[in-house]
């Protein structure tokens, strides 16, 4: 097993490439409610209580690359909130990659709900427990996304891959520019247990606390042609476009796999229910 984790170890760190890490205020700002933001030193937090939750996004937007945060989720009670990490284009017909942190009553396991926009359609929801507990330190939640794939990670571990299917006529994000996004709100109408469980505000405020900002990315203004800015044309610094991150390796295949058996609890491509035909991608993923 020991073996195992130190492969996991080494994998990461070639997934990873050149990893540029920054203070908060070189890359991101204040979006929503910055008296319910604090940072000091390399650690910021946002506060959620009954007037008003909070929110950061990165002063520029990017296409392809990997962006990560480390977070320590909100401890105790946190049963109603969300805190979220995501990027987003914008516009009504908008791409957008979500990791929605759902809080829980004392005890329970932290649900992560990951969700994919294509063209401003969603409804790609999946959900897992955690195999930690995310409210005693920090762990790194990742982004990576190329012309082949967008690969959810946490802790270098994969935890969901949506793969580029144009060929058969599926489509893929890849040609608007993104901002990085996070923030912390009351979602108790739906949140925990389906909205069943309410925010209890006697435990306010509510905390996610971050550090660890990097954004290894290609840079690019929402004018410019994207897609041929940002493709390498053998431009080293492009790194995500390596045929070797085209997809995952067996390692992280296995990795991926072990997630999915032992944690997902939620997976739209099999709920009949919201879906009597299946997503056409659920046919021909892999994963």
């Amino acid at each position: 097993m020991a073996g195992f984790f130190l492969l996991g170890l080494l994998m990461g760190v070639l997934m990873v490439g050149s990893v540029i890490s920054a203070k908060f205020d070189e890359l991101f700002q204040s979006n929503w409610a910055l008296d319910h933001i604090t940072y000091e030193g390399e650690v910021l937090k946002l506060k959620l209580d009954n007037y008003s939750g909070a929110g950061f996004q990165s002063k520029s937007k990017y296409l392809f690359g990997k962006v990560s945060i480390q977070i320590k989720l909100v401890e105790g009670d946190s049963a109603g909130t969300v805190t979220a990490f995501y990027m987003s284009s914008d516009g009504p017909n908008h791409n957008e990659f979500d990791f929605e942190f759902l809080g829980n009553t004392t005890g329970e396991p932290y649900l992560v709900q990951t969700n994919i926009y294509v063209n401003g359609g969603g409804n790609r929801e999946q959900r897992m427990n955690l195999w930690f507990d995310p409210t005693t330190d920090f762990h790194t939640y990742s982004l990576l996304w190329n012309q082949h794939q967008v690969v959810f990670i946490i802790d270098e571990t994969p935890i969901r891959v949506h793969s580029n299917m144009e060929h058969k006529g599926i489509p893929f994000p890849k040609d608007q520019a993104m901002g990085v996004y996070s923030s912390i709100w009351n979602a108790d109408d739906w949140a925990t247990q389906g909205g069943r469980v309410k925010t209890d505000w006697t435990h306010a405020p509510f905390v996610a606390t971050y550090r660890g900002f990097e954004i290894d990315a290609c840079e690019c203004p929402v004018t410019m042609a994207a897609t041929e800015k940002c493709s390498s044309n053998g431009d080293k610094r492009y790194w995500w476009d390596e045929p070797t991150l085209s997809e995952l390796s067996l390692h992280q295949s296995h990795q991926l796999l072990w997630v999915r058996a032992n944690h997902m609890v939620y997976d739209y491509c099999s709920d009949t229910a919201r879906f009597p035909a299946t997503p056409e991608e659920c046919l021909h993923h892999r994963h």
